[in-house]
């Protein structure tokens, strides 16, 4: 009991000492409760007194011009996560870029359109249904070369729709004579721009009053370029090695009388199913289809995959059925009667939707 009362009175001392010190401090161990802490100073970063965009003067001397591109700029030299991974895709993406730019004898700063388009992600899709690192949507991806099938959809190949935005690129500086024009028909379509130059009276896009998302778009490209252009200059300190690599492939060219499954193709090249589609973004289905086909696989593994992918297709040995679409049959109704899978049986015969004909030939695989 003796103990248990020193041990009461010991605690009670305690506290008291703890209750008399802040208060009497306004404190714990002398430091003030209530002092400020220590404010991170945000550094500011003016806008730059003069910029080209393809070696074409911007009116900053505008007031209106510098606001609006103050916007841009000050939304991305302040994007610090968004920026560091821009940095780090462009040590992959710009040397093929630059190298297509300098083969087609066109200016080195449009490739900051894909930045400004995609974030250099190749499977990036809008709702709009613009797919890819270009944003190509179909039907101008196959008016300048870009091949789309049910299994293969090459808007998102980074070099194949490279080719085909700089060929559009292309046609619509020789349509308006003028970058910034071109540059933002690319966004919004020729016709568009057409149309307000027109009724607006002038040729100046920075002049012209165009849908919102098209008047922040080639200012964006314009912030884009100086952060890019400039990093240290805005604080941005990369360390050597950290940028993604280009990945370097062998692409094999393969000739297949039948389709053969992408698991298959993965297990003849040695790597896994997510490895191939990755180095493959233009495979869009479960499958090679038939014909004559462009495989990437790593460095090194080309004849291995060549070799193997003739030994799979000979032991496989797929057979075909044909199937004559009857009276009121459905393409779900084949397939589960098949016990195939639908998307599969419009690669295999070219259907773009999953409409059938009655009489219709259908080939399926087993």
């Amino acid at each position: 009991m003796v103990v248990e009362r020193k041990c009461r009175v010991g605690v009670l001392l305690l506290v008291g000492m703890m209750w008399i010190g802040f208060w009497g401090e306004g404190s714990w161990g002398g430091v003030e409760s209530n002092a400020p802490g220590t404010a991170f100073v945000m550094p500011y970063f003016p806008v730059p007194d003069r910029m080209e965009l393809c070696g074409e003067p911007v009116p900053l001397d505008s007031a209106d011009v510098r606001e609006r591109f103050d916007r841009e700029f000050t939304s991305i030299v302040y994007g610090h996560g968004k920026v560091y991974m821009w940095l780090k895709r462009m040590e992959r993406y710009f040397p093929m870029l630059e190298k297509q730019l300098a083969a087609a004898g066109l200016p080195n700063d449009l490739k900051y359109v894909a930045v400004a388009e995609s974030d250099l992600l190749l499977n990036a899709f809008s709702a709009a249904g613009a797919a890819g690192p270009w944003q190509f949507i179909s039907e101008t991806a196959s008016r300048y070369g870009i091949s789309q099938t049910p299994a293969i959809d090459e808007r998102y190949d980074f070099e194949a729709a490279g080719l085909g935005a700089f060929k559009y690129l292309k046609h619509l500086h020789d349509e308006f004579q003028n970058w910034a024009l071109a540059i933002a028909a690319y966004n919004c379509g020729e016709q568009r721009i057409h149309d307000e130059i027109r009724r607006q009276k002038s040729r100046s896009y920075y002049n012209l009053k165009l849908p919102n998302e098209t008047e922040r778009y080639v200012l964006r490209i314009l912030a884009i370029k100086e952060v890019l252009s400039n990093p240290a200059k805005y604080g941005y300190q990369l360390p050597k090695g950290a940028g993604y690599q280009p990945i370097v492939v062998d692409k094999v060219r393969i000739s297949l009388p039948g389709p053969v499954p992408i698991t298959a193709a993965a297990e003849a090249a040695g790597i896994s199913y997510r490895e191939l589609r990755v180095l493959n973004p233009s495979l869009v289905s479960d499958v090679l289809p038939a014909g004559t086909v462009t495989v990437s696989v790593p460095e090194g593994k080309g004849k291995q995959f060549e070799k193997r992918i003739a030994t799979i297709q000979a032991e496989a040995k797929p057979s075909m059925l044909i199937h004559k679409v009857a009276r009121g049959e459905t393409l779900e109704g084949i397939a589960r009667k098949y016990k195939a899978p639908a998307k599969s049986i419009c690669e295999w015969n070219g259907l773009k939707n999953r409409k059938v004909r009655l009489g219709q030939v259908l080939k399926i695989y087993k």
